[in-house]
């Protein structure tokens, strides 16, 4: 009986850990993907630092920006990271621009 108790529990932790992770790697794809809208639109129309524009709206959605670059145009890609389960960490990169500076 045990032994079925204690694979249930360990199931359910699994479950928890997996769906917690999933959440985390959202969380983290939402944030990078506003502070990159940000950052362009903080460079189109020239009201604050892009990059800086970006490092706080991913602060503002639970995660940290790790990088931003500037890659000419209005064309900017960001990194970021969150916290998962488990000590992990989820990261996601986003890039955005003008339609006019599309590759």
């Amino acid at each position: 009986m045990l032994a079925i108790i204690a694979t249930l529990v360990t199931g359910a932790v699994a479950v928890a850990v997996l769906a917690g992770s999933s959440a985390a790697r959202t969380r983290a794809q939402s944030a990078a993907d506003l502070a990159v809208l940000g950052a362009a639109t903080s460079a189109m129309y020239g009201d604050a630092p892009p990059c800086e524009t970006a490092r706080e709206t991913a602060l503002r959605n639970g995660a940290v920006q790790v990088s931003c670059e500037d890659e000419g145009a209005g064309v900017f890609t960001i990194s970021v990271q969150a916290p998962a389960p488990a000590g992990r960490t989820a990261r996601a990169t986003a890039r955005a621009g003008p339609a006019s500076a599309a590759p």
